[in-house]
């Protein structure tokens, strides 16, 4: 199947094949035609699977049929201004004439907000179509601007949009399609009440597009309560991973993993590199650490200013920064393709995260490396991974001075007793790196904000 059988219009094809694309993903051919047919969609996918194109090729699809080829009008019979639809909407506080959203996308964060506005930019080149983006932490005053003109498509984060609609910036009266993407996100975010606000602010009749990598009970019951008879589709289920990704672990104390990351680092295949760590703090901590030794690195956490996580993403996007420290959340919105690495400098909680973060690297049919740090407290993290998963990840054991050979067994203890303390030794020098220096993978190992 190409994009052409999908029967969306001509433009947004030719935008497509401008981007050298020509074959919809699995999640795009089966969410495509039913979006088109405007049934409501409960798209199970994880992030890299284009699932943005599944929701932003129907909707762009749906609001040029309110403009004739010869014509130019739009459903209410104006005239297109300037080449813009022209559609009537209520006045602003200023007095100033506007046309309302058609199309409402919510996200969890403001990269992923931006990465999703990119991608309806690139796909409605060709159509007389305005999109804009709010999300907080900047101000205001250029969003109100954008939305003063008049758009017909809007992304949003929950807390900077309904603070938009408090002040009378937004009407959503007019809104005919409503995406929810990365819903489990937003659910971890606290973000789900806003989301029924929003809700309550549109029309009842609307179609409704909700994404989400798991779907655990909460998200169902959203589900429930907002879509309509959905159809539900579904690629790569939460207990895989993505096959071209090699898997490995280091078995490395907590005191040695700065010094196993520089190691590798310095290495010339880790070309463009995202690591994850478990908080704020210690995303700052690294990046400190790792400028110190010589090597250029950035980091992207919710305490950033909105000026400062841009400039880090555009370095990482350039290569000019080849190293990118990011938190969890913060890293819903990084959508860069060739990444080569991505390190778990701290083992997850959750299992489920394990994929999300790997699923980082290996885009658009690349090949990527996924590698682990686990220090003696975080083995049953890796273990839940493991089980998760299917299979037992790679121990490398190609820095002899830095890493232990098997994990401490928990011992049993009284109530009283306190927990046992970690023995490992401090780091005993460079040794060398064995295999010529290469980061050894694994063989036959590719299982595959508020504001």
């Amino acid at each position: 199947m190409r994009f052409h059988d999908l029967r969306l219009a001509e433009p947004i094809v030719r935008a497509v094949a401008a981007e050298g694309y020509t074959t919809p993903t699995p999640i795009q051919r089966m969410a495509i035609p039913e979006a088109l047919a405007g049934r409501d969609v409960l798209g199970c996918a994880q992030t890299g699977t284009g699932k943005t194109g599944a929701f932003a090729l129907p909707i762009l699809h749906r609001l040029t049929q309110a403009v004739t080829q010869n014509g130019h009008r739009s459903q209410n019979g104006k005239k297109a201004r300037h080449g813009k639809f022209y559609r009537k909407g209520k006045r602003h506080q200023n007095g100033q004439a506007s046309r309302n959203p058609r199309a409402l996308i919510l996200c969890p964060t403001r990269e992923l907000a931006t990465q999703i506005l990119e991608s309806f930019n690139t796909y409605g080149a060709n159509l007389p179509l305005r999109h804009t983006v709010v999300f907080g932490g900047v101000s205001q005053f250029r969003q109100v601007k954008q939305l003063r003109a008049g758009i017909d498509v809007l992304v949003a984060t929950p807390g900077r949009l309904l603070d938009l609609i408090g002040q009378g910036y937004i009407d959503l009266g007019g809104i005919e399609v409503l995406v929810l993407d990365e819903a489990d996100r937003m659910l971890d975010m606290g973000f789900i009440p806003d989301i029924r606000k929003i809700v309550e602010c549109m029309p009842t009749r609307r179609q409704t597009l909700l994404f989400s990598a798991t779907l655990p009970a909460d998200i169902r019951r959203l589900a429930d309560s907002i879509l309509n008879d959905p159809v539900s589709v579904a690629v790569d289920p939460e207990a895989s991973t993505v096959e071209a990704i090699s898997q490995s672990v280091y078995l490395v104390t907590r005191q040695n993993k700065p010094i196993l990351l520089t190691r590798l680092l310095r290495h010339e295949t880790m070309e463009r590199t995202l690591i994850f760590t478990r908080t704020k703090h210690g995303a700052d901590k690294l990046v400190k650490i790792l400028h110190r030794a010589g090597i250029e690195a950035g980091a992207i956490h919710g305490n950033k200013t909105q000026n400062a996580r841009t400039r880090a993403m555009h370095g990482f996007k350039s290569g000019r920064m080849p190293v990118l420290v990011a938190t969890d959340i913060a890293s819903r919105g990084i959508d860069v393709d060739e990444i080569s690495h991505v390190i778990n400098y701290d083992i997850p909680n959750e299992p489920e995260t394990y994929i999300h973060r790997i699923g980082r690297t290996a885009r658009a049919g690349a090949s990527g490396i996924a590698l682990s740090f686990c220090d003696h407290d975080e083995f049953n993290d890796l273990r839940a991974i493991e089980r998760l998963i299917g299979m037992q990840l790679d121990v490398i054991k190609d820095e002899p001075d830095l890493v232990f050979d098997t994990p401490m067994k928990p011992q049993r203890r009284s109530k009283h007793q306190s927990p046992p303390k970690s023995t490992a030794g401090k780091p005993r020098g460079w040794k060398g790196r064995s295999q010529g220096g290469r980061t050894r993978q694994s063989a036959g190992s590719k299982p595959r904000g508020r504001r």
